[in-house]
């Protein structure tokens, strides 16, 4: 539901360009622009009137969705841990959550599901606390702004896809012995694929801070917008957005492939990043007039 929400977006966008809702513009566009815009993208497209104004948050607070993440997800972290490598129980409200999700309904342990899935759920606590470290000592937030709705449901996001990976492991087919660690071919892939894809991640957004920053990277000289170059900057507008997805992608394989549960997440995090990416790309493209003609927005030579 959410990637399908986001895909309508992303055609809606495409079909109706943004305009600045004044004298007899349509109250319905302006609301649509304001939700799906953020920081440098929701300048020239106007904003809704009155009170609806007040219903912004300093783009900035992106670091809250961190913090929240690395606190949530490293607890659940810790409880899968126990779990597997100590033999504890799960608290209940964990089993209640795989009952509502029908998980526990499941008889069979597919292989090596238990320790896939505490893999990915290490490999998304260490990408907050990479992200959060970046928000806190590399990037340099403008005074953009985002919407209300965003922002908590950016929130909800990160504690929703931590819930996520743990429904994964069905918890009425515990052993009572130790999780036998399997080193499989999925999991190097995937593992490898993450390092490369956050490695490129870092080196764009410090590439996007340094824009703002002296030539020494001490002092911020501007909050002002530029154009990138180096990395993935050569093709796409919006690297980062790119290699959020592809770390998506890691986590899935990770998983075995086979997960269409996780595969859904990466369904939501394309169309949302490309959304994103794409109103970047249209900002790019209308202020600054020598912008390169031949990057794309999201995906190098592709979209």
């Amino acid at each position: 539901l959410l990637a399908a929400t986001f895909l309508a977006a992303l055609l809606l966008l495409r079909q109706a360009p943004a305009r600045r809702p004044d004298g007899g513009g349509l109250v319905i566009s302006g609301l649509f622009q304001d939700l799906i815009r953020y920081g440098k993208t929701k300048r020239g497209c106007g904003q809704l009137p009155g009170r609806l104004r007040l219903l912004q948050v300093p783009k900035r607070w992106f670091t809250h969705f961190y913090v929240v993440s690395v606190l949530w997800n490293g607890f659940l972290l810790i409880w899968l841990f126990r779990a597997e490598f100590l033999g504890e129980s799960l608290p209940s409200w964990i089993h209640h959550m795989h009952h509502a999700f029908g998980r526990d309904s499941q008889s069979d342990d597919m292989g090596n599901e238990h320790f896939s899935a505490l893999l990915v759920l290490l490999l998304l606590w260490l990408h907050s606390c990479r992200r959060l470290a970046e928000c806190l000592w590399t990037s340099v937030f403008s005074n953009g702004v985002i919407h209300i709705v965003q922002y908590c449901f950016g929130l909800g996001y990160y504690i929703a896809v931590g819930s996520t990976v743990l429904c994964q492991v069905p918890t009425n087919v515990r052993n009572e012995k130790e999780l036998s660690v399997q080193i499989c071919w999925y999991h190097i892939i995937g593992v490898m694929m993450y390092i490369w894809a956050s490695f490129h991640q870092h080196r764009c957004l410090a590439i996007l801070a340094n824009l703002r920053k002296s030539k020494s990277g001490k002092m911020v000289v501007s909050l002002s917008h530029g154009v990138p170059f180096g990395d993935w900057f050569e093709s796409v507008s919006c690297p980062h957005y790119f290699a959020e997805l592809l770390i998506y992608v890691s986590m899935a394989i990770t998983l075995g492939i086979h997960n269409v549960t996780w595969w859904c997440v990466v369904m939501y995090v394309l169309f949302n990043q490309a959304l994103a990416a794409v109103l970047c790309h249209e900002f790019y493209q209308k202020n600054f007039s020598s912008y390169p003609k031949h990057r794309k927005a999201f995906i190098p030579l592709v979209f």
